[in-house]
């Protein structure tokens, strides 16, 4: 028969385990932004990272959002329909898309996308000791590896996400003018009349966090790995996974403190 205590101490290891992790993944982050205001800078890195996180990642966020968009204005109509409120659907794509769908969803594909590369990428090179040899070169693996990152993940993702909302918004446009019988000219008044800036601003906000989350969780995890291969491969997944959590909790946290009275 167990010991009751035995299931009272695991539980314990777990929490002391997961919050010494939290706090390494947030002493690691701060060192990689403190990195940021030091020289020297590797605008080089800095270009690649962002090439890489914002325009490769353009195709299948740009997708994702214009089917996201013809989606909810379908569903939408469906919904609305029975209680005679079709015409609200302009206002309910538009505010779902730049508060909420924008950000989450390119948050999303994105961590899939550049968390796994950047775990790969980083855990390759500490099994196979390359980011040892950049010391032994008098280069900084956090400035020269993580910060650039950490950077281009807090710009790139916003401006993912404003094409996003773009064609999200565009997306539900063409499914009610197309196939639901809207007026194209009182659709985009609609849209237009009943878009704030705050809402658009909010869906930014997130989409910086996101973005640095993204980045943290990769570089983390690749610079950390360990046990070969076998460790890259857990570093990848556990990117992915920690990252697509810790956006929904953030999302959450800041929708809570932007919207809530």
């Amino acid at each position: 028969m167990s010991n009751p205590l035995d299931h009272i101490a695991a539980l314990g290891r777990a929490v002391l385990g997961f919050v010494r992790e939290a706090g390494a993944m947030t002493l690691f982050g701060l060192d990689g932004l403190g990195h940021l205001l030091r020289p020297p800078f590797y605008p080089r890195r800095f270009g690649r990272a962002l090439l890489e996180m914002g325009f490769f990642s353009l195709p299948v966020v740009a997708l994702t959002a214009i089917f996201t968009g013809m989606v909810l204005a379908l569903q939408t109509y469906t919904g609305f329909s029975r209680f005679n409120a079709a015409s609200a659907i302009a206002n309910v794509v538009v505010i779902s898309i730049t508060r909420e769908l924008g950000p989450v969803l390119a948050g999303l594909m994105v961590a899939g996308r550049i968390g796994a590369a950047t775990a790969a990428e980083l855990g390759t090179m500490r099994v196979t000791d390359q980011i040892d040899a950049l010391s032994t070169l008098s280069t900084e693996p956090m400035k020269y590896l993580v910060a650039p990152r950490l950077l281009a993940g807090i710009i790139a993702l916003p401006l993912l996400v404003v094409v996003a909302d773009i064609l999200g918004v565009m997306g539900g446009f063409i499914v009610a003018t197309a196939k639901l019988g809207f007026i194209p000219e009182l659709y985009l008044h609609q849209t237009l009349s009943f878009m704030q800036a705050g809402d658009v601003i909010s869906g930014l906000v997130k989409a910086a966090v996101f973005g640095f989350l993204i980045a943290l969780l990769g570089c983390y995890r690749g610079y950390t790995s360990r046990g070969g291969a076998e460790g890259v491969g857990a570093a990848t997944t556990g990117a992915v996974v920690m990252a697509s959590i810790l956006i929904l909790a953030f999302d959450f946290g800041l929708t809570e403190l932007f919207f809530s009275k």
